[in-house]
């Protein structure tokens, strides 16, 4: 039987294919994805034509515990904006060049997902 941490690792897993599937309908390219350094990880890193876009991935079963969306907190947002100079330092891109989108997902009924798409999160 899965336990509840195996459970939201699954869940948290079709989350970023689904967010994945999401963007490339929208014409964005996948450049990375679950990049790591010392610091953390960054679920998605996409280029949406014109800018490059890390894309934070916040999945949930039901909004019992609240939206997605509401797990950026101040400390969420500081820490992803750190991980983003990291990323973009060392692919030598301009961070003016770099935005922060957040994509909360919630289970749907038929086993899919509905998404909020937020641009310029923090």
């Amino acid at each position: 039987m899965p336990t509840k941490t195996n459970a939201a690792h699954v869940l948290g897993a079709r989350g970023e294919v689904a967010a994945v599937r999401h963007l490339t309908r929208l014409g964005w390219t996948i450049l990375d994805r679950n990049w790591r350094c010392s610091e953390g990880e960054l679920d998605i890193i996409a280029h949406d034509g014109r800018r490059y876009v890390v894309c934070e991935v916040k999945t949930r079963s039901g909004a019992r515990f609240g939206h997605p969306l509401e797990a950026i907190t101040a400390g969420k947002a500081e820490r992803l904006r750190r991980l983003t100079q990291r990323w973009a330092a060392e692919h030598q891109v301009p961070i003016t060049q770099v935005r922060i989108d957040v994509l909360g997902l919630l289970r749907a009924d038929d086993d899919g997902f509905l998404i909020d798409h937020v641009q310029e999160i923090c």
